[in-house]
């Protein structure tokens, strides 16, 4: 169980407010960016970005980006974690999004970053790009589709 997660637990006004404010899909969408963060970080301990796996978002959590980015925040998620998730939230919505994988020169100090192409991001600007990942054919299938 994710500190996030117990957090939760121990504190069931935050369940509640998130309830009050999204109801169930919310909660739901919290939990599901959660333990999403944590597959990834296990997975990709032992495997390539490419064999990475995650699960569907939940019923609803196409509504819930500010509960989404609120949850990937507090579970500390680095930006390569972050980038997936948030690549697998949008294909459950049929939303193509690719992984953008940048670095600086290390003559200015070498730094790699993380992002989706199309999302705001303030350090992509100073990024020289080295790879790309599109967005998983199975992660863009509709629920009930191979």
């Amino acid at each position: 169980m994710t500190d996030l997660v117990r957090r939760m637990v121990r504190t069931p006004g935050a369940v509640l407010r998130m309830h009050r404010r999204g109801g169930m899909p919310a909660v739901r969408t919290a939990l599901w960016a959660v333990r999403s963060v944590r597959l990834v970080r296990r997975q990709l301990v032992r495997r390539t970005m490419a064999e990475v796996h995650l699960p569907a978002p939940p019923p609803g959590a196409a509504g819930q980006r500010t509960v989404l980015l609120g949850a990937l925040r507090r579970s500390e998620a680095n930006c390569l974690e972050r980038s997936l998730v948030l690549q697998r939230w949008y294909g459950g919505q049929r939303i193509a999004r690719t992984v953008v994988i940048g670095v600086t020169a290390p003559s200015t100090g070498f730094h790699a970053h993380a992002w989706l192409d199309g999302e705001p991001d303030g350090e992509a600007a100073a990024m020289t790009e080295i790879l790309r990942r599109p967005a998983p054919p199975a992660w863009l299938a509709a629920a009930g589709e191979p």
